[in-house]
């Protein structure tokens, strides 16, 4: 394989299961739309101890081949490495569900509705505040509010009183939504956000919620790890009629039907 191929060279079942699949420094909105595709995302270093750390941990790899370097030659591609892992933690849309004290907090007491799309980069910022490490870079924001625009990039909100207390957002590829991140103000506002996009998701035709990287947080959700082949399957199944995801404001105590059992 040539240096600095495109996304679609990238043989992803061959790459690491656990470690970065690729370097590249492109996050214009083509280059992440088309990694995005690829069933890669990326994580920018925040700073320059970070991109040192990985030119020396992964510098050999990438001479022997193993490590792709991806993109034109312009920028630093240590700066931005690109991720895959195997297994692949996912939510079937028909399985987003909420525990039973959360649905039982929205029927009794909690006002909270939801939207689509009102507050995409308000999202982003809130989903990056605070965190550590600052993967959610200036330049990364820039070419996510890009795809927003263009239709690709969407959010959900969760409000209370007319304040933005919970969220998520993340990239529609045909029957699959990848979940870049979420965040909440009030305990419990994330995992309505993640309902709620189950539920507007399906009824436009999706199948998944991607949550990326597996953690006791995204199992939490429900999310269940399945291979990488099998994720990239659904990733690259395009015969599904798809829809426009809805995007009206509605109240939130709609979802505490869809229960679980805690």
């Amino acid at each position: 394989m040539s240096r600095y191929p495109g996304w679609a060279a990238l043989d992803v079942l061959e790459a690491a299961h656990d470690g970065p699949v690729a370097f590249c420094s492109d996050l214009s909105p083509p280059g992440l739309l088309a990694a995005y595709r690829a069933g890669v995302y990326p994580f920018p270093a925040p700073d320059e101890y970070t991109r040192a750390l990985n030119e020396v941990l992964y510098a050999d790899q990438v001479q022997e081949g193993r490590i792709s370097l991806m993109g034109d030659a312009s920028g630093d591609p240590y700066a931005v490495s690109w991720w895959s892992p195997d297994p692949r933690p996912v939510l079937p849309v028909s399985a987003a569900r909420l525990s039973r004290s959360l649905a039982r907090r929205l029927r009794n007491r909690l006002p909270w509705t939801t939207s689509l799309d009102r507050r995409f980069e308000g999202v982003v910022r809130a989903c990056r505040a605070g965190r550590t490490p600052l993967w959610l870079t200036d330049e990364l924001i820039a070419g996510l509010v890009r795809l927003h625009e263009l239709g690709h990039a969407h959010s959900v909100e969760v409000w209370e009183d007319g304040e933005l207390v919970g969220g998520v957002f993340g990239l529609r590829v045909g029957s699959v939504f990848s979940m870049d991140s979420m965040f909440f103000h009030r305990p419990g506002a994330s995992k309505v956000a993640v309902a709620d996009l189950a539920a507007r998701f399906g009824l436009a035709g999706g199948l998944l919620l991607d949550a990326q990287r597996d953690s006791p947080h995204v199992r939490g959700l429900g999310c269940v790890p399945v291979p990488r082949e099998q994720y990239l399957r659904h990733l690259r199944d395009m015969t599904r009629d798809s829809h426009p995801i809805p995007a009206a404001t509605l109240p939130a105590r709609r979802l505490a039907q869809r229960t679980g059992s805690s």
